[in-house]
């Protein structure tokens, strides 16, 4: 090999080094609870250092946490966790059928093998699944890796079954927001996105469904996922809400769409 080869493979391995230098760097989160138990939008902060790096190339899966709407612009994601419930999540799909609307449903997996009816008129409407672990653990981001990976995959494959016919959950949500950088590498590794929110409307704790609209109209400034309930107790106000909410969305001219899941 000559000198000059040698400086332009020195040159080379240089820019490949920096490259990873710059992919491991990772984004865990951090989330606050609020009074309701719940927590409140994750936000982003340094994972730890030596943690595996999110994938970036086109057709990949990121671990980096969606808030994006595939249908960019002003698009609107509605995403419904908690269910499937054979009460009110059969009441949701009558709401988003009349307006002509596909959301995304983020279920625990022992409700989706006990309801494996509603998960197919879920997918037969055309509507995205969502993991959102077996337990609904508000705490899992305290517990072993390898008890994140069971709930995370167990529940997967829970929807999935109950679902049939080869449909696939797209995206993972963490309890509570209770995101972890392993449960993101878990989830993505595994072909969902892990997802997180931008509003939420407050309905677990059945404010009312005044108040249900106005949180959704006060912070979608905040950016386009919104986060309702159709599983956890009652949810008729949710119900209410949700069809007053995407009567709002028609009439300030915002389309809905669903959550991006691979890097641009």
């Amino acid at each position: 090999m000559t000198h000059t080869q040698k400086l332009g493979l020195r040159g080379r391995i240089a820019v490949a080094a920096s490259a990873a230098a710059v992919g491991a760097t990772v984004w865990g989160v951090t989330a606050l609870v609020g009074t309701d138990g719940h927590r409140t939008d994750p936000v982003a902060t340094p994972a730890a250092p030596g943690a595996p790096a999110a994938p970036g190339s086109a057709g990949t899966v990121p671990e980096s946490i969606a808030h994006a709407s595939e249908s960019g612009g002003n698009a609107v994601n509605i995403t419904i966790d908690d269910g499937p419930d054979p009460r009110w999540t059969p009441q949701v799909l009558d709401v988003l059928a009349a307006h002509g609307v596909r959301a995304t449903f983020c279920m625990v997996g022992p409700r989706a093998k006990a309801h494996p009816d509603i998960v197919k008129k879920i997918v037969a409407g055309g509507h995205r699944l969502c993991d959102h672990s077996m337990d609904h653990d508000t705490k899992m981001d305290k517990k072993p890796v390898a008890y994140q990976e069971a709930q995370i995959l167990d529940a997967k494959r829970l929807i999935e079954e109950a679902a049939g016919a080869g449909a696939k959950v797209e995206y993972y949500r963490a309890p509570g927001g209770a995101f972890t950088p392993d449960s993101r590498r878990i989830a993505a590794a595994d072909g969902m996105r892990p997802l997180g929110w931008n509003v939420d409307t407050k309905d677990f704790g059945k404010p009312g469904a005044d108040a249900i609209v106005a949180a959704v109209q006060r912070e979608i400034g905040n950016g386009p996922t919104v986060l309702f309930h159709d599983g956890g107790g009652d949810r008729r106000q949710t119900v209410d809400a949700l069809d007053q909410v995407l009567t709002w969305l028609k009439e300030q001219g915002r389309p809905t769409g669903f959550p991006v899941r691979t890097a641009p």
